[in-house]
């Protein structure tokens, strides 16, 4: 895998802010602060105004476990909502498996605060090396999931991007660890989510990408759709990638989406149609797509609605 250099940014905290505790399942003590993000308000052109769509809100940070899934109250498709754009907040994580916090936005729905018993599925997008957890945000997608929850084109769900500072390979980056263990119970306990694999999906782009193939086929109890776009493989994983494919119930295989560009660099091209020849081997169904592009944000900015309608499709009413 191409190794790049490393540039990132401390995102600015917010004087008014909550913090939460919970314990993971291993004991660990791991605490977070939520800042919410005070924005004005306004209706934005798709992938334009990207801090016009922000609002402030409070949060009542709970340690209370989430309610299973079967008794939760489905995504709000049919409930009236007026709000024309969503909101994005900012927290911390801080775990004593990483050297420096993790810092993530969290994308919450129009009307999330107006619909108090709704429970929202949750989309987790890693951002690429280099970058950091406002790549998604820079690249549109919330505007992209305004325009397509008002207009009724996909039900209402909440993003969640997580900062990886490190870009080692898993076994010596703790990033997926904490996101599993330290992120995913923090989110499902202060925010109103769908906390059940059948809520939750997992992408992202390069780098991104690459981790949540491993975390969607290691952990696969905890996501129901894999989105890896421009994918390079960790050169760690490509030991396990068929033994964590063949524990997965056939009838519990996530669905999997992979898009490439046609002039993409040629190690990350050699390692996602490995995956993606991997996959038509053992007859995984999967979303194959070849566009014209470079492994750029250009690219990626050009196919964010594609990408989010597809996450969405495994959360559309029948």
């Amino acid at each position: 895998m191409l190794i790049l250099g490393l540039a990132f940014s401390l995102a600015a905290c917010n004087s008014q802010s909550e913090s939460s505790a919970i314990k993971t399942p291993q004991g660990e003590s791991v605490t977070a602060t939520l800042f919410p993000t005070p924005r004005a308000t306004s209706t934005p052109e798709p992938a334009q105004t990207q801090a016009a769509s922000r609002t402030a809100s409070g949060l009542e940070a709970s340690t209370a476990s989430p309610t299973p899934l079967a008794s939760q109250t489905a995504t709000p498709t049919t409930q009236v909502c007026l709000e024309r754009v969503g909101r994005i907040e900012t927290g911390v994580v801080r775990s004593n498996l990483l050297r420096l916090p993790m810092e993530f936005r969290i994308y919450l729905p129009p009307c999330y605060n107006q619909h108090p018993k709704a429970r929202y599925p949750v989309l987790y997008l890693v951002h690429g090396q280099n970058y950091n957890d406002d790549q998604w945000d820079r690249l549109g997608a919330d505007e992209t999931a305004n325009r397509l929850i008002t207009g009724g084109e996909a039900p209402p769900f909440i993003i969640v991007m997580p900062r990886d500072r490190n870009w080692s390979q898993p076994t010596e980056d703790n990033f997926g660890r904490v996101v599993v263990e330290s992120l995913i119970p923090l989110i499902d306990a202060n925010y109103r989510t769908l906390a059940e694999r059948e809520g939750r999906a997992i992408g992202g782009l390069s780098r991104g990408a690459g981790w949540a193939i491993h975390l969607g086929l290691s952990q696969w109890e905890l996501f129901s759709a894999i989105g890896a776009h421009s994918l390079p493989l960790f050169w760690t994983d490509l030991a396990h990638l068929r033994e964590w494919i063949a524990a997965i119930p056939p009838e519990a295989l996530p669905r999997i989406y992979m898009d490439l560009g046609d002039k993409e660099r040629p190690q990350i091209a050699k390692s996602a149609n490995y995956f993606e020849q991997l996959l038509t081997e053992l007859g995984i169904p999967h979303e194959w797509h070849l566009y014209p592009g470079y492994h750029e944000e250009a690219y990626w900015k050009l196919h964010l609605e594609e990408y989010l309608r597809w996450y969405a499709e495994g959360w559309q009413e029948p």
